[in-house]
C-alpha cells in the first residue's frame, strides 16, 4: 500500500511535470520574437504543385491556398517569371526560364496572397515621400515636408520590369547584382553591426577586455549553423537578392586561407538553390602572408605589386583554388588605401592597375570584381572629403577590365541621414557603376531608432537613373538577434532593398505597405479584426514614411552633417575635436561655426565641390539663391542673420526643426500606441522601449545642439 502510495504521488507529479512543460512550450510557440520576418505564411499542405521539383515546389505545397502549375521556358529572360492566375478555372501557372525564377515567382504568388489591402501603390507619378498622413495624424502633428525639390518622381513607366494585365503578371529584375555586403569578420563580430554577432563567423572570448567589452579572436573550429543560413537564404530569396559578400571590406587576409575558403563552400552550398551567390571581400595585401595552392611551394610572396609577375600570378591560383570548390563562386569585393588598408598606392600604382590585376585572375571562371570608390585621405590628403572620390578616379575611366565594377556610396561622404547625391556617378562614363546603400543604421540611428530607409534611397535614385547602375549593394543590417535586425522595424529596411534592388520603380509607400501587411497584418488579432487592422496599417504606414525625414530633423537639419560622437557615431557631439585623428573624421570640420557664420563653403569661392556635379546641379547648388535649403550648410556657409524662404534666421529654422523631429516622434509613440490592441504583446512591448528611447535620443540631440550653436548665434 505504502509503495502504490508511492507511485501514484510519483506519476501525479511526473504528470504535473509534464503539463507544465507543455503549458511553456505552447507559451513559446505563440511568444511571437520577429524570427519569422516577412514570412508568416501559415502551412496549409493543400494545394496541388505540378512541374518541376524544386524549392519553389515545396514552398507552394506547403504556403498555397491553391493549386500551381510550374513550367519552365527556356526562351525566358534569366530570373524573369510569368503568372497567369487562372485561379478558379485551373491552377495558377508560374513560367520561368529555371528554378530560380520559379522561386521568386512563387514568393510573389505567396505575397500577393497574403495582402488584405487592394490599393495599387506600386508606382505612380507622385512625389515618393509626398505627405500622406490622415487628418487625425495632422492634429498631433503640424509638420509640412517641403518635398519640392527632390527628385523622387518614378522611372519613366516605359522601363517598367514589372507588369499586370488580365490576370498575368511578368516580372523581371532591373538589376542583375542585387548583393548584400556583411561587413562581419571572422571573430564573430561586425563593424557597424547592431543586432547581435555574425550569423556566419564565430569568435570566442580572449578573457582581455576593451572599454569594458570582451575582445573575441577567431574560431574557425565552430561548425556553421546551416538551419540558420537556410533561413537566412529564404528571406533574401523571397525579395530577389541573388548575392552576398560574407565578410567585412576591412578584411583579414585569413579570409583566404583554406580553413575559411571550406567554410564559405558550405555557405555557398546551402545558398546556391535559393538563387544566392558568395563573394569576399579581400585583403589587398594577402598575397604577403597567405599560401596559394599549387604557387611558389605553398609560401606567399614578399610583395602585394599589382604589376609584379608572382603577384599577379598568386591571384590566379588563389582564384583556381577558389573556383575549384565553389564553380559559381562571383568574385570579389576591394576596399583599397581607404583608411589605412593596403592597395595599389603602396607600390605608387593606380586602382585600375590593382583591380585589373584581380579582375584578369577571377575573368575565366565569369568572377567579377568590385571596386570601391569610397577613398580619402591618401593620394589627395587634406582636399575636401566629399572631392576625393572624383579625384582619384575620373582620371581613369575606361581603364579598369570589363568586369570591374566602381562600388560608391550614394552621397560622397558617408551615409549620412541626408546628403546630396555622390557626383562620381556624373564623372565615370565608360566603367561600369554600382551603388552601394547602407541598410544597418549607422547614422541613423542604429537598431535603436525607427527610421524607414526606402524614401532616402527613393530620393537617390531620383538624381541618379537606375540605368546607370549595373547594380546595387546594401551593408546588412543582420546579426544573430533573434529577430535579426534588433530594431522590429529595422527589417522593413533589408525588405527595402531587396525590393528595390528587383525594382527601382516601386515607391516607399508601396513597399512599406506590403511590409506592414505580411509583418503585422497576418496575426489572430487582425484576422478577427480586418477593418481596424486596414486603419492600423495606414497609421503605420504614415509613420514609416515620415520617418527619415524626422531624423534628419532631430539631428543634422539644413545640411549639418557629420556631427555625431567620435567612434560609434552615435548620439550628437557637435563640439567633437581630437588633434590625434585626421581632421576629417572631427564634426567641427564640417560646420565650422564661430560667432560670425557657420556651414562648409563648397561653391567656386571655396572648395568647389559643386563643380563636381552635372548642370543643373552644378550652378544651382553653387548658387545661394538656388541651393535647395536642405543642403544650405552643406554648401554654403552663412552669417547668422541669413534669412530661410521662411522668413526665419538660420539658428530660428534650426530650432523649429529639432522641435519638429522631436513632435514627430511624440506622435509615433502616439501610433504606436493606438496599435496596441492589434499587436502582439511582445513585438508590441519591444517596439515600444525603442521609441521611448528614440524620443528622449531626440530630445537630447535637440538641447546638445540648440545649446551648441545657440552659443554662437546669441554673440
Amino acid at each position: 500500500m505504502y509503495l502504490c502510495s508511492e507511485y501514484n504521488k510519483t506519476v501525479d507529479m511526473k504528470r504535473l511535470t509534464l503539463l507544465i512543460l507543455a503549458m511553456v512550450f505552447v507559451g513559446l510557440a505563440k511568444a511571437e520574437d520577429g524570427h519569422q520576418l516577412w514570412l508568416r505564411y501559415q502551412p496549409v499542405n493543400t494545394a496541388k504543385v505540378t512541374g518541376p521539383e524544386c524549392v519553389a515546389a515545396q514552398e507552394l505545397r506547403t504556403y498555397s491556398t491553391k493549386d500551381v502549375e510550374l513550367r519552365i521556358d527556356p526562351a525566358m529572360e534569366e530570373e524573369a517569371y510569368k503568372i497567369e492566375r487562372k485561379c478558379g478555372e485551373g491552377p495558377c501557372v508560374i513560367t520561368a526560364k529555371n528554378e530560380i525564377g520559379l522561386l521568386y515567382g512563387a514568393y510573389d504568388l505567396l505575397r500577393q496572397k497574403n495582402r488584405f489591402n487592394n490599393k495599387d501603390r506600386r508606382t505612380n507619378n507622385s512625389l515618393d515621400n509626398k505627405d500622406i498622413r490622415t487628418k487625425e495624424d495632422l492634429r498631433h502633428s503640424n509638420i509640412l515636408t517641403d518635398n519640392k525639390d527632390i527628385r523622387t518622381k518614378d522611372i519613366d513607366n516605359k522601363d517598367r520590369r514589372t507588369g499586370e494585365e488580365d490576370g498575368i503578371t511578368v516580372s523581371r529584375p532591373y538589376y542583375r547584382l542585387r548583393i548584400l555586403n556583411h561587413w562581419d569578420n571572422l571573430n564573430g563580430t561586425i563593424e557597424r553591426g547592431y543586432a547581435g554577432l555574425s550569423i556566419f563567423w564565430k569568435g570566442k572570448d580572449s578573457g582581455k577586455r576593451f572599454r569594458d567589452q570582451p575582445i573575441f579572436v577567431e574560431d574557425p573550429d565552430q561548425p556553421i549553423d546551416a538551419e540558420l543560413i537556410k533561413e537566412y537564404a529564404r528571406a533574401n530569396a523571397s525579395i530577389g537578392i541573388n548575392g552576398t559578400v560574407l565578410n567585412n571590406v576591412n578584411a583579414s587576409p585569413k579570409m583566404l586561407s583554406d580553413v575559411y575558403i571550406n567554410k564559405v563552400k558550405q555557405y555557398a552550398d546551402i545558398l546556391r538553390p535559393y538563387g544566392i551567390k558568395v563573394y569576399l571581400s579581400v585583403n589587398f595585401a594577402s598575397p604577403m602572408s597567405i599560401p596559394a595552392k599549387g604557387f611558389n611551394g605553398g609560401k606567399p610572396v614578399k610583395t602585394a605589386d599589382p604589376l609584379n609577375a608572382q603577384v599577379k600570378a598568386w591571384w590566379k591560383a588563389k582564384a583556381k583554388e577558389i573556383y575549384a570548390l565553389i564553380p559559381d563562386f562571383g568574385g570579389f569585393l576591394v576596399k583599397a588605401n581607404s583608411e589605412g588598408q593596403p592597395g595599389p598606392f603602396d607600390y605608387n600604382r593606380t586602382h585600375a592597375d590593382g583591380a585589373n590585376t584581380l579582375a584578369d585572375a577571377v575573368k575565366p571562371y565569369g568572377g567579377i570584381i568590385m571596386w570601391r570608390s569610397f577613398v580619402y585621405g591618401a593620394k589627395h590628403k587634406g582636399e575636401d572629403r566629399v572631392k576625393q572620390a572624383v579625384s582619384e578616379f575620373a582620371e581613369l575611366d575606361g581603364k579598369f577590365r570589363d568586369n570591374v565594377i566602381l562600388q560608391s556610396k550614394n552621397g560622397p561622404l558617408d551615409f549620412q541621414p541626408r546628403e546630396p547625391y555622390a557626383p562620381i556617378f556624373d564623372n565615370i562614363h565608360q566603367t561600369k557603376q554600382m551603388a552601394e546603400l547602407q541598410i544597418t543604421q549607422e547614422y541613423l540611428g542604429q537598431s535603436r531608432h525607427l527610421v524607414y530607409l526606402a524614401p532616402m534611397w527613393r530620393e537617390f535614385f531620383g538624381f541618379v537613373a537606375p540605368e546607370k547602375l549595373v547594380g546595387i549593394a546594401g551593408v546588412a543590417n543582420i546579426g544573430l538577434d533573434k529577430n535579426w535586425c534588433g530594431h522590429h522595424f529595422s527589417q522593413a529596411n533589408w525588405y527595402a532593398f531587396g525590393r528595390l534592388a528587383w525594382d527601382p520603380n516601386l515607391t516607399s509607400e508601396a513597399i512599406a505597405e506590403e511590409w506592414i501587411e505580411q509583418t503585422f497584418g497576418l496575426s489572430e488579432k487582425c484576422k478577427v479584426n480586418s477593418e481596424k487592422c486596414k486603419v492600423n496599417s495606414e497609421k503605420l504606414l504614415s509613420m514609416m514614411l515620415r520617418s527619415r525625414e524626422a531624423c534628419v530633423d532631430y539631428m543634422m537639419p539644413i545640411g549639418l552633417h557629420h556631427i555625431f560622437a567620435f567612434d560609434e557615431h552615435y548620439g550628437p557631439e557637435p563640439d567633437g575635436f581630437n588633434p590625434r585623428v585626421p581632421l576629417e573624421w572631427c564634426p567641427t570640420y564640417y560646420h565650422k561655426a564661430n560667432k560670425d557664420s557657420i556651414g562648409f563653403d563648397r561653391t567656386h569661392t571655396g572648395s568647389n565641390a559643386t563643380a563636381q556635379y552635372r548642370e543643373p546641379y552644378c550652378s544651382m547648388y553653387d548658387n545661394i539663391n538656388t541651393c535647395p535649403e536642405r543642403y544650405l550648410l552643406w554648401f554654403h556657409r552663412v552669417p547668422w542673420s541669413y534669412r530661410l524662404k521662411s522668413g526665419k534666421t538660420v539658428f530660428e529654422e534650426m530650432t523649429y526643426r529639432y522641435n519638429r523631429g522631436v513632435g514627430e516622434v511624440k506622435d509615433f509613440l502616439r501610433v504606436w500606441q493606438d496599435a496596441k490592441p492589434l499587436i502582439d504583446d511582445q513585438r508590441w512591448q519591444e517596439v515600444q522601449e525603442r521609441l521611448e528611447h528614440q524620443l528622449d535620443n531626440a530630445k537630447l540631440w535637440r538641447k546638445t545642439c540648440l545649446d551648441y550653436f545657440g552659443s554662437f548665434a546669441s554673440k
